[in-house]
């Protein structure tokens, strides 16, 4: 099973593990538009991160109120072996027609800018949106990985994306992605 590319300067991997326990400079927190925390990736990280990340999300929320889908806001690790979580919120699965892809598109390329803009040069991902949302999982890799590659070709900054997932299945999804790169 093929578990890394490269593209440009940029290696991607595929593992399947629990995304609090990656080391990169980020993580990236599928999160709902609160930043208060919930269920899944979101309450897991959170939970890790202690209460850091929670007060760091609150003043986030006190300045800017709720998060749109799609834009994303960095806090620091707490006590995460990750420097930093970037928040961000995707869409909620509507049957494709409501501006979904174009909006978890944004969710990914708008995490991979703010690591950028901080020089943060490792980041994980979990599969944005393909949880509670029920965005589809093979439409949702595929969006995913197309929006990381046309980023890292474009900003060679990033040296490693990590893709985490948490279940077998969608680790055979994102592998056959990878596998036909």
């Amino acid at each position: 099973m093929n578990r890394s590319l490269t593209v440009g300067k940029t290696t991607l991997r595929l593992f399947r593990d629990d995304i609090t326990r990656q080391d990169t400079d980020a993580i990236v927190n599928a999160a709902n538009s609160t930043l208060m925390g919930g269920g899944g990736v979101d309450g897991a990280i959170h939970r890790a991160g202690g209460p850091q990340i929670l007060k760091e999300c609150m003043a986030i929320r006190a300045r800017q109120g709720d998060l749109p889908t799609g834009e994303a806001v960095l806090t620091s690790g707490g006590n995460l072996r990750a420097k930093f979580v970037i928040h961000t919120v995707g869409p909620i699965w509507r049957g494709g027609k409501q501006g979904e892809d174009e909006l978890l598109c944004c969710a990914y390329r708008s995490s991979l800018e703010l690591a950028r803009r901080h020089g943060l040069s490792t980041i994980a991902f979990p599969s944005i949106s393909t949880g509670i949302y029920g965005f589809p999982i093979e439409r949702a890799s595929r969006i995913a990985l197309e929006t990381v590659r046309q980023f890292v070709l474009e900003h060679q900054e990033i040296r490693e994306v990590r893709f985490i997932v948490f279940s077998k299945d969608d680790e055979q999804v994102y592998a056959d992605l990878f596998a036909n790169h």
